[in-house]
């Protein structure tokens, strides 16, 4: 171990990065079951839905190996949040405007899937998607790690923990709770379900402050005991006030992988022809959409949390970035030979880098951890969504720590970040608070009379986001 991932070297051991990697599996567990509820249309159980389950174990497990052993970094990659809504709704209107079937629109869809990945295996190979890391300003990238943190916090208390009723649904922590006039309407509007709201919010604080208590302790696996203290507490708490077994759907679940679905529907079941019915010019634009969320996604979320890591150099620069950027891109491949949308670096890598991971040794454990989940997905289906919320508030608050590493006396720096600080949570996307940031730079600079000031490649950069944001294609 000692000779693969250098840990003494990066100040860390086997303990501490095992620890880490099953923390930061923890945090992003859910993707196992919501990745394909998301690309199936909660088609659960179908062949599909099994294909596409086990696409998001083993594609996340390859991205995670490279990540380990080509780059030795401590970051997790899974199909992103965001990039499989849009690859969802993508197949939806192929299948609309071709009149194929949704699995073979599926299908045709994972062909540009296929061709944006060997596109970013080429960009990382020749260094160019480096290259943009390091044309994104200073200041830029230092508020790139604060405004992941407010986005983590926005995931963790406003949207990770929905609860639905016969009233609908989902309800939401912020929005509706404590969004809510009166405890009385709050009632009101959840019905049956204000119940298990008031055990998640109860179950997400508490876990969070034992996580704070612990940290401030000096005790590294703060995190992880802090969401399994919150799990047992939102369990316990279904059995007494909500009269359900948290342990029920592990009665009659399946542990058999369903390999024979993901041969029958995903496995390199590329639909060329079909992917052709689209039109080049469609096809086209698709694939640059995918490219541009997919780069700026990953490079913030690399470049934010080896910041907080401390893993960047005075000019904010991560050592083995061209190799983290190569494996983010072979998950990408694997993802769309096996099933799945853009597997990409998840921001939720950030809760393993706070329980101490430092090295490749992180990725490897959470990576095996998610084949193992092709076995044991049922057991980490159980985790809560609350407990999960503890860890992403944490997080998010420690990465805020960031700022003060911004100038906000200087307004080519603070205006950006400002933006991308509000953008994040609000967007929902790492890649488009990125773009809104840079071409608010670059339009202050000019207007300031610094256009010198702003690199060539800067330049480009938000001209493509403008194009993006605004020409309707």
């Amino acid at each position: 171990m000692e000779k693969i991932f250098r840990l003494k070297e990066n100040g860390t051991t086997v303990r501490t990065e095992i620890l880490a990697g099953l923390t930061t599996f923890m945090t992003m567990a859910y993707i196992i079951a919501l990745n394909p509820n998301l690309l199936t249309g909660f088609d659960v159980g179908s062949a599909l839905w099994n294909g596409v389950f086990m696409a998001t174990c083993i594609a996340s497990a390859i991205g995670m190996f490279c990540m380990a052993f080509l780059a030795n970094k401590p970051f997790a990659l899974a199909p992103g949040m965001g990039l499989n809504s849009f690859f969802a709704v993508v197949v939806a209107n192929v299948a609309a405007l071709t009149g194929m079937s949704y699995v073979e629109s599926f299908q045709s869809a994972l062909v540009i899937i296929l061709v944006e990945g060997i596109i970013f295996i080429a960009l990382s190979v020749l260094n160019i998607r480096e290259k943009i890391v390091e044309s994104i300003p200073l200041g830029v990238r230092m508020g790139i790690s604060p405004a992941i943190g407010l986005m983590l916090m926005n995931i963790g208390l406003g949207s990770n923990a929905g609860i639905y009723s016969e009233n609908g649904g989902p309800f939401y922590v912020m929005r509706d709770f404590f969004g809510a006039l009166t405890p009385s309407v709050a009632q009101t509007s959840m019905g049956s379900g204000y119940t298990q709201m008031i055990l998640t919010v109860v179950t997400m604080f508490l876990g969070l402050f034992v996580i704070i208590a612990l940290a401030k302790k000096g005790i590294r696996a703060a995190v992880l005991i802090g969401m399994l203290v919150a799990s047992v507490v939102y369990w316990a708490g279904q059995a007494l006030f909500l009269g359900t077994n948290p342990f029920a759907s592990l009665s009659a679940a399946s542990f058999v992988p369903p390999v024979a679905d993901m041969m029958e529907t995903t496995f390199f079941k590329f639909n060329f022809s079909g992917f052709l019915e689209i039109g080049w010019f469609t096809a086209i634009t698709l694939v640059i959409t995918f490219c541009i969320i997919d780069m700026f996604d990953t490079i913030g979320t690399l470049v934010g949390t080896a910041s907080r890591a401390g893993m960047v150099d005075k000019e904010g620069n991560m050592p083995n970035m061209k190799e983290a950027l190569l494996s983010d891109a072979i998950g990408t491949v694997a993802g769309a030979c096996t099933g799945t949308s853009t597997v990409t670096t998840f921001v939720e890598s950030a809760s393993g880098v706070e329980a101490g991971g430092r090295t490749g040794l992180t990725a490897l454990t959470t990576g095996v951890l998610f084949l193992a989940c092709m076995f044991i997905a049922p057991v980490a289906a159980i985790i809560p969504a609350a407990a999960t919320s503890s860890a992403l508030i944490y997080v998010g608050v420690l990465m805020l720590m960031g700022l003060k590493n911004v100038d906000f006396e200087d307004m080519d720096q603070m205006v950006p970040v400002a933006i991308m600080l509000i953008g994040m949570p609000i967007s929902g996307s790492i890649g488009h608070a990125i773009g809104l940031g840079l071409i608010s730079y670059t339009i202050i600079k000019i207007f300031s009379g610094k256009a010198k000031d702003v690199s060539a490649l800067t330049y480009v950069i938000s001209v493509l986001f403008l194009v993006k944001f605004f020409l309707a294609v």
